[in-house]
Formats: C-alpha cells, sequence, structure tokens
C-alpha cells in the first residue's frame, strides 16, 4: 500500500501535512503521482478562513487542480496506461485515487506548470460562457486577480471588444495591460466616468464580477449599460449593500446572472451550460494551442513540504500573488 503526504486545514486558520495510505486502484479507477497542484487564492483562502457563505467543515482537504501521471490503473481501465500525464480536480496531495473517467490526459510538450492552470480557467469560464457574448460587445472585468485576468482573455477569445480590466490596485492592472488587456481602469471615485469615456459614453454591454466582494456588486449594477450582462463570477463573501433594484437593475432592464461552477449539468450540454468534462478539454486545448499563456501569472512556487508556508501567504492576502503552485516532484 503507497503512503502519500498530503495537505489538510484542520481548523480554521490551521493548516498541516498528514500521511495518508492508498491501496491498489480498484476496477475503473487509477492511482496517480502528483507532478504540480495549483492553489485557487480565493476560494482557497475562503475556506482556509472558514469566511462568509462558505460553510466549511473541517477536517477539509483543500484543492482542486491537479498534473500528475498514472502509476498504476483497476481492472476496465482502458483509455489510461501507466506513465500517461494526466489532469483532474483532485486535492493538494503527492497521490490521488480517482475516477479513470475524471482524467484527461495533458498535452504532451505543455509543462506541467502550465497544464494545472486546466480548472482554474473552466471556472473562469463560466462568466464569459454564462454572458453569453456576441463579437464586439464590449466587457469590463471587474478584478485583475487570478481569475478576473483569465476572463479576461477568454473573454478577448469569445468576441468581446474593447475587454477592459478594473481594479483597485495599480500593479495587478499593469500585470493585465501587459498580458493584453485593451484597457485597464483603477477602481474608486471617478472609475465609472473612466469607463464611459472609453466606451464613448456607454456603460459596458457585459460586467464580469470576479472580486467576490459584497460592495462590488453596487458598483458593478452601476458600470453596465442598459439592458446590459451583470455576471457574478466571483463567490461573494457577504450580503450586497445600497443596492435599490428598481431604479439599479428593473428600470434598466440589466441581467443579473449566477456563474458558479456547481451549475454545470453533470452529463448533457446546452447552451451556456457544459459539463465540467467538456469545458476541461476546451481549456486542455487552449493550453495545448497557447491561446491562454499561463506563466506569467505564476508568481510563486513551493515545495510540498512548505505547503504551511503557502497557505500563511494566502493568509495574509498579498495582492502580488497570482499563481501559487505546488511542486510535489
Amino acid at each position: 500500500m503507497i503512503k502519500g503526504q498530503r495537505a489538510v486545514v484542520l481548523a480554521p486558520g490551521k493548516v498541516a501535512l498528514e500521511q495518508f495510505a492508498l491501496p491498489p486502484p480498484p476496477p475503473g479507477q487509477v492511482l496517480l503521482r502528483a507532478r504540480r497542484t495549483l492553489i485557487s487564492p480565493g476560494t482557497e483562502r475562503a475556506f482556509f478562513l472558514s469566511l462568509e457563505n462558505t460553510n466549511a467543515s473541517y477536517p477539509l482537504y483543500p484543492g482542486y487542480s491537479f498534473a500528475g501521471e498514472v502509476i498504476a490503473c483497476g481492472a476496465d481501465v482502458s483509455a489510461l496506461r501507466v506513465g500517461d500525464a494526466v489532469l483532474c480536480a483532485a486535492p493538494h496531495a503527492s497521490h490521488a485515487l480517482v475516477p479513470a473517467g475524471s482524467c484527461l490526459k495533458a498535452p504532451p510538450d505543455l509543462p506541467a506548470d502550465e497544464a494545472v492552470f486546466f480548472n482554474l480557467m473552466a471556472i473562469a469560464m463560466q462568466g464569459v460562457r454564462k454572458a453569453r457574448l456576441e463579437l464586439g460587445e464590449s466587457v469590463a472585468v471587474l478584478g485583475a486577480g487570478l481569475i478576473g485576468i483569465l476572463s479576461l482573455r477568454l473573454a478577448q477569445l469569445a468576441g468581446g471588444l474593447p475587454v477592459i480590466s478594473m481594479d483597485l490596485d495599480a500593479q495587478r492592472l499593469e500585470l493585465a495591460r501587459a498580458l493584453g488587456a485593451d484597457a485597464t481602469v483603477l477602481g474608486g471615485e471617478g472609475s465609472g466616468a473612466a469607463l464611459r469615456r472609453l466606451l464613448h459614453g456607454a456603460g459596458a454591454d457585459v460586467i464580469i464580477e470576479a472580486t467576490g466582494a459584497p460592495a462590488a456588486l453596487a458598483a458593478a449594477l452601476q458600470l453596465a449599460a442598459d439592458k446590459g450582462r451583470v455576471i457574478l463570477l466571483g463567490s461573494p463573501r457577504g450580503a450586497a449593500q445600497n443596492i435599490n433594484f428598481y431604479p439599479d437593475l428593473h428600470r434598466r432592464g440589466l441581467m443579473l446572472i449566477g456563474a458558479h461552477e456547481i451549475t454545470r449539468p453533470l452529463r448533457e450540454d446546452s447552451p451556456g451550460y457544459w459539463t465540467q468534462r467538456r469545458e476541461h478539454r476546451v481549456c486542455r486545448e487552449l493550453l495545448a494551442r497557447r491561446r491562454v499563456q499561463p506563466r506569467p501569472l505564476i508568481t510563486h512556487t513551493y515545495p510540498w513540504r512548505d505547503f504551511p508556508q503557502a497557505y500563511a501567504h494566502l493568509k495574509n492576502w498579498d495582492r502580488a500573488a497570482m499563481g501559487i503552485l505546488i511542486q510535489w516532484t
């Protein structure tokens, strides 16, 4: 029986590494050895600290972006072989025992450091897909963190024009510009007027709210064009205040759309609602074809033994932190 190491959140704000045992894979499952896992900064921080709207219970085994290789296959597994590089939504651990059908083969020429972004891309894709973008519609992405910048690039690929990044942090906006934002707007007083100047007096056709800050919802409604769409991609950590839905939304004909990944169907696709597996395939292909290049988003890399230090970094909310990788091999 193989023994591995995995991260565990024992209580709010307390994380450790623990040893665990893995049996040989039963029929239909595969045993994986990790190469890289990727921290999802907003969501993992929220569950680590038991922030509002998480409903976290402990012990908690965090993580859901895993790049590794197959080291054993159970009976009836024919699509994968020992040695295959794979991607799956497994936690931060040196090994994982998962259904073979939950894995995708990784592109052979794509480094694990980049391939591991597949799942956060799929999460960012929820906002773009739910927006049902038409070619040439203007898009403003609120938040230039990891999910916000991935959303920006996906909105460009979906036909958004221009796609504008908005954030309260000038350093993050510099990165958004370097990665191809059509324009950037520093948030705060005067940001609405600045956005409208870029859009010839109008609001944005689509607002993608990627911060999860409750106060940002009121701003998102004000920044949208009449009859526009406001997409809640970031999970709000609390109740929004100072919103009067009659003048702010109802009279203006706005659409307010939730884009949590849990709304994805399990088996059948429909417009705006694709299965997780199909979206993972799309993200794998975008990475393989270099249409999305995540390497500039990697800001920190920790060896697995230093996982508690990585979460201490997360707890302190370093706004310069984007992609935080864990090296397992």
